[in-house]
C-alpha cells in the first residue's frame, strides 16, 4: 500500500523552496551592490557616458573658479606696524600677501608718486625718466631747464604739472612767478598764465612752499577759479597743517587732491623705505595715497626702481591723478 504524504507536509516544503529562492536571490543581489560599489569607487560615478576617476574629481573640484564676489578669509591682522604719525593707519589695514586682492588680481590700492623742483638741471632729471612706472613730474617756472625738463616729461611719458611757488612764512625765497599776499586776483590770475605757458601739456598744478599762502583766502579761491577755468586739477602739497584748500575746495565743489607723505624728509633710504611702507598701508586703507618726493633727492629715484617690482608683486597699482580722474569719468559715464 502506497504511503500517502500529508497535505500539510507538502504545504510547508513548498515555502521551504520559495525562502530559499528569496535568500539566494537577496544574496546576489548583495554581491551585485558591492561589486558596483567597489567599481564605483575606484572610476568614479559616470558622466556624459564615460567613467570619470576619483583623481578627476578631486582635480576638477580645484579648478573651479570660486563664485564671482567670493572673498577668501583674511588673515589674523599681523603685530602692530609702526606708525611714522602721517595718518595714523591702524595695523589691521597693513597688506598682507594673503589678502583678497592679491588672490583675485584686483588692485591693492593705487600709488601717485609726484616728484617736485624739476627746472634746475636735467641732470637729477634723467633717472625718473628712466623709471618704469607711473610718475607726475612738477616743474618750476621761470628756472634754466623749465621747457627742456617739460619737453622730456612729456616724451618719456610722465606726467607734467606746474609747480607753482607761493608765499612761505618766514623769509624764505618762494623763487620766480611766486603767488604772494597783497597780489590782486588779476595778478596771479596773470602770473598762472603765464607759468602754465612755459609748459605745454600740463596737466595739474601744485604748490612749491606755500605755506602762508594755502592759509589765505583770496589766494586759494584765486587759485581754485584759475585751475578750473584752465581745466587743471590742483594739489595740495600740505606744507602745512591748517591749509584752507579743502575747506574752500568744498564750498566751491572743486575736485582738489592732497599730499599724503613726504618721501624724502628724511633722504636716507631706510628712511625712505619706511615711508614709502606707510604710503603702502594708506593706498591699502583708503584706496589710494600721494606721495611726494624731491628731484634733488640722490637716493630717492635708484630706491624706487629697485622696489618698483615689489611694489608690482605685492598688488599696487601706479598712477597718475589725470589718469586717475579720467578713469572715474568713465565709470560715472556708464560707457
Amino acid at each position: 500500500m502506497a504511503r500517502k504524504t500529508p497535505a500539510g507536509k507538502r504545504r510547508k516544503n513548498t515555502s521551504l523552496g520559495a525562502s530559499s529562492l528569496l535568500m539566494a536571490s537577496a544574496s546576489f543581489f548583495l554581491v551585485f551592490a558591492a561589486l558596483a560599489c567597489a567599481l564605483i569607487a575606484v572610476h568614479g560615478f559616470p558622466r556624459d557616458g564615460a567613467l570619470v576617476s576619483a583623481t578627476d574629481l578631486v582635480n576638477d573640484a580645484r579648478s573651479t573658479d570660486a563664485p564671482a564676489g567670493a572673498v577668501p578669509a583674511r588673515p589674523a591682522p599681523e603685530s602692530k606696524l609702526r606708525d611714522d604719525g602721517t595718518k595714523g593707519i591702524p595695523a589691521s589695514a597693513a597688506p598682507t600677501s594673503a589678502s583678497p586682492e592679491r588672490r583675485d588680481g584686483r588692485s591693492k590700492g593705487t600709488l601717485v608718486i609726484v616728484i617736485d623742483d624739476v627746472g634746475y638741471n636735467m641732470k637729477q632729471l634723467e633717472p625718473f625718466l628712466a623709471f618704469p612706472g607711473a610718475l607726475t613730474m612738477a616743474v618750476l617756472p621761470n628756472v634754466p631747464y623749465s621747457k627742456k625738463a617739460a619737453e622730456r616729461i612729456h616724451a618719456a611719458g610722465k606726467e607734467l604739472i606746474l609747480h607753482q611757488p607761493m608765499e612761505a612764512i618766514g623769509n624764505l625765497d618762494e623763487g620766480g612767478g611766486a603767488l604772494r599776499s597783497g597780489m590782486s586776483a588779476a595778478e596771479m590770475v596773470r602770473t598762472i598764465e603765464r607759468n602754465v605757458m612755459q609748459l605745454p601739456g600740463a596737466v595739474g598744478m601744485n604748490n612749491h612752499m606755500g605755506s602762508a599762502a594755502t592759509r589765505d583766502p583770496v589766494i586759494v579761491e584765486t587759485v581754485l577759479d584759475t585751475t578750473r577755468r584752465l581745466g587743471l586739477y590742483f594739489l595740495d602739497s600740505m606744507t602745512i597743517g591748517d591749509s584752507l584748500v579743502g575747506p574752500i575746495a568744498a564750498r566751491k565743489r572743486v575736485r582738489t587732491w592732497e599730499r599724503d607723505v613726504f618721501l624724502d624728509n628724511k633722504p636716507d633710504r631706510e628712511s625712505m623705505e619706511k615711508v614709502i611702507a606707510e604710503g603702502k598701508r594708506i593706498a591699502s586703507r583708503y584706496g589710494r595715497a600721494v606721495l611726494i618726493g624731491h628731484v634733488w633727492s640722490a637716493e630717492l629715484a635708484q630706491t624706487l626702481m629697485d622696489l618698483y617690482p615689489a611694489l608690482v608683486e605685492e598688488g599696487f597699482t601706479l598712477s597718475t591723478i589725470s589718469r586717475i580722474m579720467q578713469e572715474e569719468a568713465h565709470e560715472n559715464s556708464g560707457d
